[in-house]
């Protein structure tokens, strides 16, 4: 699977997110994420597998528990294609940028 496959759908972005802020049991994600999309725990599963099979994700056995983390390499091969649109938006929040700063400036003058 190419990576936009893997991070187009909606479960697996989740899982992603969930792992970006750290190490979960794959209980924890399962819990959030019938509670968000009314999947099954099978379903919740799967994803994980797709994720690990792709490079996404690790896994390590904790006793009885499954603790999954994010993998950045296949981040890394998204974030290289999209290096190359990047011109598109860097200008404009740039500009917004300085638009703020000049915001915060003229609320400072008396």
């Amino acid at each position: 699977m190419h990576a936009f496959d893997i991070l187009g759908d909606p479960v697996r972005r989740r899982l992603l997110e969930l792992l970006a802020e750290g190490e979960r049991s794959s209980g924890e994600m399962v819990t959030v994420v019938q509670a968000e999309f009314g999947i099954t725990q099978s379903a919740v599963s799967q994803h994980l597998k797709v994720l690990r099979d792709a490079g996404f994700a690790t896994v390590r056995v904790d006793g009885a528990r499954r603790i999954y983390s994010v993998e950045a390499g296949p981040m890394r091969e998204v974030d290289a294609w999209l290096d190359r649109f990047r011109s598109f938006w860097t200008p404009r929040f740039e500009a917004l940028a300085t638009e703020v700063a000049r915001g915060k400036r003229a609320r400072r003058k008396p």
